[in-house]
């Protein structure tokens, strides 16, 4: 259960806070577009390739190149988008650890300012519900327009840095891309399982934790439980 400052009084707005948040995620980690809308992947490199790096080379457990081909486009936007926004929840989580927040009022109405919410996921409970509602609309606009779902191919003309990659520097970069997404992805969820199960953000754990095994009692940084 969610810690009592944190929980909202009123059990109706929770509620709401929940199905607002769970639309929400959704829309960010899933693709609605309708199979005919879709274009096809347009990279100049071999999506096969892609992220085909040692030890594992292809990872491939489930069989599912072999079995379902015709999937392996989707997969792999959904892969390279929740790779993408699991990046971005990476450096949200340490700016947000780091104490840095937004200046001003997150609703004035309330008085409540950014700085006022928790830095943890369980801040989203804290997020008034209109601002909840602000978030998925341009979660929304941008899934639908600015950088739409249907487009497989995960490029939206933005470039490298204002650059054009070609060759090998286009593969080696698409590779890193797809790599720091997979651990992003296994880094932001292994945050979040820490924080809901001993009830601290990664700032608080580091600065009280004392379960090192390998010497005195410190925050464990690297891996947790050992050094």
């Amino acid at each position: 259960p969610l810690p009592n400052e944190i929980c909202p009084k009123n059990g109706q707005t929770l509620k709401m806070k929940l199905a607002l948040f769970s639309i929400l995620f959704s829309a960010a980690a899933a693709f609605q577009a309708a199979p005919a809308a879709k274009q096809s992947t347009a990279l100049r490199a071999n999506e096969l390739e892609i992220g085909v790096t040692a030890p594992l080379g292809v990872f491939d457990p489930f069989n599912q190149l072999t079995l379902f081909p015709e999937r392996f486009e989707r997969r792999r936007a959904v892969e390279r988008k929740h790779g993408r926004i699991s990046m971005v929840a990476v450096v949200g989580m340490l700016v947000h650890n780091a104490g840095i927040e937004f200046p001003g009022m997150i609703s004035p109405s309330n008085n409540l300012a950014f700085s006022d919410i928790s830095d943890g996921f369980t801040g989203i409970f804290e997020v008034p519900t209109l601002g909840l509602l602000q978030i998925l609309l341009v979660a929304g606009f941008i899934e639908g327009g600015i950088w739409p779902a249907s487009n497989y191919s995960g490029d939206y003309g933005t470039g490298y840095l204002g650059k054009t990659l070609e060759g090998e520097e286009l593969k080696f970069k698409l590779d890193m891309e797809l790599n720091q997404g997979r651990a992003a992805m296994l880094g932001i969820t292994g945050a979040m399982i820490q924080e809901g199960i001993q009830g601290q953000t990664l700032a608080e754990h580091i600065a009280t934790a004392n379960d090192s095994l390998l010497g005195p009692a410190h925050g464990s940084i690297l891996i947790p439980g050992i050094i």
